[in-house]
């Protein structure tokens, strides 16, 4: 593996070769590189010197290269080429990675795909794909190695020294009956140093939790995180083991959801490309920029009720975008709070009284405080008592609502099926956006007549 300092040094020899030199050393300098760094060289170029990138990958690797491609572009090349370049494309990879990128493929081009593949490898495929793609199932690779545990540790060493290689991340064996069904594991550690007179069923791991098929990948995530794990077991409804997860596929999902949390904030898509086209990128952000335009107007047709109090006090104009700004603010720190402890599991119906009474009171100390800050401030500024008490009133109520909405609107827009990342932020600065308004220029009405 290349050392990321002359990794960089090769990247930046590419970019100026494009422009400089012939095709064929850019060849030779870009399959010199490993699969994820030709992936990440695709990435980061443009789409016309993409495409000349992407003819230069030497076709052994090819296959490695595209796993690594994010979404939107392992799409762009997977859509040019027909079924029998897909199968060739994808062979002498795990299973996992190649029902990754059938995923990919639209529904009735993929039994194309799987005929052109050889009858074993179909099938190991076909295995996989039964199960949705956020499943454990979607992301298990069936190579796995089992064995029994009644055989002793020389024998298992002795089976596995009949392998050329050992499948890749293997930490661990699998133990299991003649019927499949799972029992433990043996690390390949404990393997080392047992006796070889030591049967398998005495140095068995019998503590391991197995993955449940249907388990879905951001549990599959948070179980490795939480235990640490490297690879582990998926096992169905009866015990049977059906394949293992390593951390590698964990590590993806894991980006995976922090790049749809980020973009989802904006109303964009996970799989977003940075250097795509302005036709395919316009139409992605002017959905959302509707949306917002949408809000904003029903925003302002809450000011237009009072207009008459804006009319006699031109200072409720003035003041009136601090209050809706500081209400937004408070209510994207609790959003993103409450969005992130949701990802992670932390969230149940147990503690969701608990965690909405503390948000509700961080709201209502952070309204005293900014609505006494604001409130001298307006004094000051326009040497008026009742302006002041005014906005420090608006504040405190704003700041109030935004934490009740911050945290509640995820809880809702969940239970409805909707996802709280892509459409949290749009209705809760709508909310905050509203409750300001009116809370700010009714009071004014109150208060100024």
């Amino acid at each position: 593996m290349t050392e990321p300092t002359e990794n960089n040094h090769l990247l930046t020899k590419l970019g100026s070769a494009i422009d400089s030199v012939t095709l064929n050393q850019v060849r030779h300098i870009l399959n010199n590189l490993s699969p994820p760094d030709v992936a990440h060289q695709l990435e980061t170029a443009p789409p016309k010197s993409r495409r000349i990138l992407w003819e230069l990958v030497d076709p052994e690797i090819s296959g490695e290269v595209i796993h690594e491609l994010s979404d939107e572009i392992k799409m762009e090349f997977l859509g040019e080429m027909d079924s029998a370049e897909v199968a060739t494309l994808t062979e002498g990879l795990n299973v996992d990675d190649v029902v990754d990128i059938l995923q990919q493929l639209p529904d009735r081009v993929i039994p194309e795909v799987l005929q052109a593949m050889s009858a074993q490898d179909r099938q190991r495929v076909e295995s996989v794909l039964t199960y949705d793609e956020d499943t454990a199932g979607g992301l298990m690779d069936t190579e796995v190695i089992t064995v029994r545990p009644d055989i002793s540790v020389d024998v298992v060493l002795r089976y596995l020294r009949r392998f050329e290689e050992l499948p890749e991340i293997t930490d661990n064996l699998f133990v299991v009956t003649r019927n499949d069904d799972f029992l433990g594991n043996l690390t390949l550690g404990k393997l080392l140093v047992s006796s070889p007179t030591t049967t398998v069923r005495e140095v068995m791991n019998t503590e391991i939790r197995a993955i449940h098929v249907d388990l879905t990948d951001s549990q599959v995530a948070q179980l490795f995180q939480r235990h640490d794990l490297v690879s582990a077991p998926v096992v169905d409804d009866n015990g049977h083991l059906l394949g293992r997860i390593t951390i590698d596929d964990v590590v993806d999902v894991i980006v995976e959801d922090a790049d749809h949390s980020l973009l989802a904030m904006a109303g964009l898509s996970d799989t977003e490309d940075t250097f795509s086209s302005i036709a395919k990128t316009t139409p992605r952000r002017a959905v959302w920029l509707g949306v917002n335009l949408l809000t904003a107007i029903f925003a302002s047709t809450a000011i237009s009720l009072f207009e008459d109090a804006l009319d006699k006090v031109v200072a409720l104009a003035i003041l009136m975008p601090i209050v809706a700004s500081m209400g937004g603010v408070a209510g994207s720190q609790t959003l993103t709070v409450v969005i992130r402890g949701m990802a992670l599991g932390q969230i149940e119906r147990s503690n969701l009284n608990w965690l909405l009474s503390k948000e509700f009171a961080v709201g209502a100390l952070n309204g005293l405080l900014y609505a006494l800050v604001a409130g001298s401030v307006v004094s000051l500024w326009f040497q008026d008592a009742t302006l002041a008490l005014i906005i420090g009133l608006a504040m405190a109520i704003n700041l109030m609502a935004a934490a009740l909405s911050g945290t509640l609107l995820p809880i809702i827009l969940r239970f409805i099926n909707i996802d709280p990342a892509l459409a949290g932020t749009v209705i809760l600065t709508t909310i905050t956006d509203v409750v300001g308004f009116i809370s700010f220029l009714g009071l004014a009405t109150i208060f100024l007549g």
